[in-house]
């Protein structure tokens, strides 16, 4: 009996450990999506309604494949109506978990990793996410407005969103802004920081993702690193600081924040790594499928797990 015991541990072990070093995120999939969000007529800004409405009804019609719970937020700015998209799984259970990215772009760009590349991560999500047994509700948030002119006001869809919550008494285990995730440089001297000196513990090469969160986090956060690092999808590193160092609350998270809830950011560092940051030339084409795709992993692999 206790060899049957051990016997079985060791295949629960092996088939675990297999399952994180697999990929199972699609990277076929995520290209797809990528080119249906950033390969348009238009593009994603605050002023271009329509596009961002098309983009909108593009997740929505993706969410709807995967979830029979969609609901869509509008709310309204200076006479124009703006919509967060919002797909649940786990309903059925009262605790919820926000995973959260925003479809709208700075400026006359594509905006392939800021931030069409975390929308993705929400729809690919999504069909991992179908008919799985989860331990809490999980809601997938794309937001609208989360860029310049109206990032920091109360106008950004995730502000809109996280106050919901707390109008309604929304019971929030956590929330997690998935933030620029597909750029990657194995290059020496690829990656900067706020503070240079943070180069001698974290390193010059930007192949790796980070777990963006403040001190004093909460309980999610603190739970969520640690599992997400044990999954071992991707390399990654955790990053702990107070709010007015620069960069650590550039990203929709800031507003759970406010509110009062656990949350962080998974991000690629933006602009401390890629110079296509707010350009034209942050197009598909950079972006790093394959690694995007291990980070996509790594975010599922602790939610079902959590």
């Amino acid at each position: 009996m206790k060899q049957l015991k051990l016997i079985e541990t060791f295949t629960f072990i092996l088939m675990t450990s297999y399952c994180f070093a697999t990929t199972i995120a699609d990277t076929t999939i995520i290209k797809s999506h990528l080119t249906s969000i950033t390969k348009t007529g238009e593009f994603r800004t605050y002023k271009n309604i329509d596009q961002l409405n098309k983009t909108a009804e593009y997740i929505k019609s993706v969410f709807s494949q995967y979830s029979d719970s969609i609901f869509i937020q509008e709310y309204s700015v200076n006479g124009q109506v703006y919509k967060n998209v919002i797909c649940s799984f786990g309903t059925e259970n009262k605790k919820r978990i926000i995973v959260g990215a925003h479809y709208d772009v700075c400026d006359n760009q594509e905006g392939a990793d800021d931030n069409a590349s975390g929308v993705v991560g929400l729809l690919e999500l999504s069909r991992l996410l179908k008919g799985q047994k989860l331990n809490q509700r999980i809601d997938l948030v794309a937001y609208s407005l989360e860029e310049p002119p109206y990032f920091r006001t109360e106008y950004m869809g995730s502000y809109i969103h996280a106050k919901s919550l707390v109008d309604n008494k929304t019971e929030v285990y956590g929330m997690i802004s998935l933030e620029m995730i597909g750029f990657f440089k194995d290059e020496k001297k690829s990656q900067s920081y706020p503070i240079g000196l943070l180069s001698l513990f974290y390193g010059n090469k930007g192949n790796y993702i980070t777990l963006v969160k403040k001190f004093n986090a909460g309980q999610f956060t603190r739970k969520f690193c640690r599992k997400y690092k044990a999954t071992k999808a991707i390399r990654t590193k955790k990053y702990t600081a107070p709010p007015v160092l620069p960069g650590i609350d550039f990203s929709d998270h800031l507003n759970y924040w406010k509110f009062g809830f656990s949350a962080l950011m998974i991000t690629d560092t933006s602009f401390f790594r890629n110079n296509n940051y707010h350009e034209p030339t942050d197009t598909m084409e950079t972006l790093d499928i394959k690694r995007m795709a291990k980070v996509i992993d790594g975010v599922f692999n602790t939610l079902t797990t959590l």
